[in-house]
């Protein structure tokens, strides 16, 4: 017997609380910790958590397949399995190998139980319900840094980060595992579609461009979520100013997902799609005008967290408007690969080009990726209206 949707997305939303917060948003917190351990620097600290992100964004296809051929309950439980065996190795590391064989094991994780995975999950058991169940779901998923910050902060100090680790991998043997065995279907389903479905290697085509645009995009918000505060502070905000103004981001991530949920019958996934694109640039070029203290600050802050609110929403719901969803999980899986190869190059390349640029121009070509993002997205959406079948 199938779980009724709302109890599956609460289900699926809290698993991707424990998901996101164990797997990618604790290690802000532990990282330090780690280092002094281990005896490694921050570069390699986070070269491991790139190299997590990179295995991800590899295996995305692979995880897409199998949804599929065997359906959501098998591919998330695997995740979480996965989840909990990568946390216990990073735990459990003492040196940089046994690091990155902890770190490679999250990446096969994440592909298998965060947003892009539990996207397919709710394609095979929303039907029409599907935009909101996506909105649903990533509303819960905009409080896992929320939640396991201060957790995180909180059990360092008590338990040190090995048995923090070693408590994340129980919530996921004891909670999301059993959450997706008991509220997820066992076979392979599909959802139904208001235009003639495409195949996926007749989609596949179409789906470069929009894909690209997802990818140049994750590159910019990936940036801006990992450097903002330094950015601020390049531009002469005082450091707890910045702090400040950059924590608002998170509740105007939830602010743009509410807004989706109560305009989603009234607007189409493309055109939500066009608008977070479109605060996205104009945030960049909010930044790129950013000079000392001024009203701006906030500007980028409502215009950013709501773009990357938007922007987790657009990638699963905008593909399904254009492609249809027959083989959703496969076309999903495709399109996730160059996103999170995006997210974990961006971190390191913004850097790169600071060093490189100096500040304005470096801000000015993030600005120009923003744009092109804007442009590649909406070529996309005109290749896939010209080729639906007339």
């Amino acid at each position: 017997m199938r779980a009724p949707l709302p109890a599956a997305i609460c289900g699926l939303g809290i698993a991707q609380i424990i998901s996101w917060g164990s797997l990618y948003y604790a290690i802000a917190v532990l990282g330090g910790s780690i280092e002094r351990d281990l005896g490694i620097g921050t570069t390699l600290l986070f070269a491991s958590f790139t190299l997590s992100l990179l295995i991800s964004g590899i295996a995305a296809p692979m995880v897409g397949r199998l949804m599929d051929a065997y359906g959501a309950r098998a591919v998330l439980c695997a995740g979480s399995a996965m989840g909990m065996i990568a946390l216990l190795l990073l735990a459990a590391a003492s040196g940089p190998l046994s690091l990155f064989l902890g770190a490679t094991a999250a990446g096969l994780a994440m592909a298998a139980c965060l947003y892009d995975a539990g996207f397919m999950a709710l394609n095979q058991i929303a039907g029409d319900a599907y935009r909101k169940a996506v909105t649903g779901l990533t509303l819960f998923g905009g409080f896992a840094s929320t939640v396991f910050w201060p957790v995180s902060q909180f059990l360092l100090g008590a338990l040190g980060w090995r048995y923090t680790l070693a408590c994340y991998a129980a919530l996921q043997l004891l909670v999301c595992l059993p959450l997706h065995a008991v509220l997820l279907p066992s076979g392979a389903g599909a959802g139904k579609s208001r235009r003639p479905e495409t195949q996926l290697p007749d989609a596949l085509p179409d789906t470069f461009w929009l894909a690209a645009a997802f990818a140049l995009a994750s590159f910019v918000l990936s940036v801006l979520s990992v450097h903002l505060i330094g950015i601020f502070q390049s531009a002469g905000i005082a450091a707890n100013q910045a702090v400040f103004v950059a924590s608002l981001v998170g509740p105007m991530q939830v602010l743009g997902r509410l807004l989706e949920l109560a305009v989603g019958n009234k607007m189409r996934a493309v055109s939500v799609g066009a608008v977070a694109f479109i605060c996205m640039s104009m945030a960049l070029a909010a930044v790129f005008l950013l000079q000392g203290p001024s009203p701006l600050i906030f500007v980028v802050a409502v215009l950013y967290g709501v773009s990357n609110g938007l922007m987790t929403i657009v990638r699963g719901v905008v593909p399904a408007e254009l492609y249809g969803r027959q083989n959703y999980a496969a076309l999903l899986g495709h399109m996730a690969r160059p996103a999170f190869i995006a997210r974990a190059l961006a971190p390191f390349a913004f850097p790169a080009a600071l060093a490189t640029m100096g500040r304005s121009t470096a801000i000015f070509a993030l600005a120009l990726i923003a744009v092109l993002a804007c442009w590649v997205y909406w070529l996309a959406i005109g290749k896939a209206r010209r080729a639906v079948p007339k």
